[in-house]
């Protein structure tokens, strides 16, 4: 399979699929822990639950990670991430 290490889909996990709307066969599980859960200005659609000693990233909604045509995206994001660092 040709660009086999840009797409993983773990239907086996027991909290797959972990957001709602996206049909089989287009999960990308590859990002399960999203790259960008440390980053305030991500490219996803993030919402924030205030709490008692800060804000909490809540990414239930967030499907940027999952979409197969992202995987580009993502790891461009990350290069220009790291060099600024």
């Amino acid at each position: 399979m040709e660009n086999n290490y840009r797409f993983f889909e773990n239907t086996a996990c027991e909290f797959y699929p972990c957001h709602k709307g996206m049909e089989k066969g287009r999960f990308n599980c590859l990002f399960c822990f999203c790259p960008f859960y440390l980053v305030d200005n991500c490219p996803g659609n993030p919402t924030y639950i205030d709490k008692e000693k800060g804000k909490i990233k809540d990414c239930s909604n967030c499907l940027f990670p999952h979409i197969p045509e992202n995987y580009d995206k993502i790891i461009g994001f990350i290069v220009d991430y790291n060099k600024k660092r």
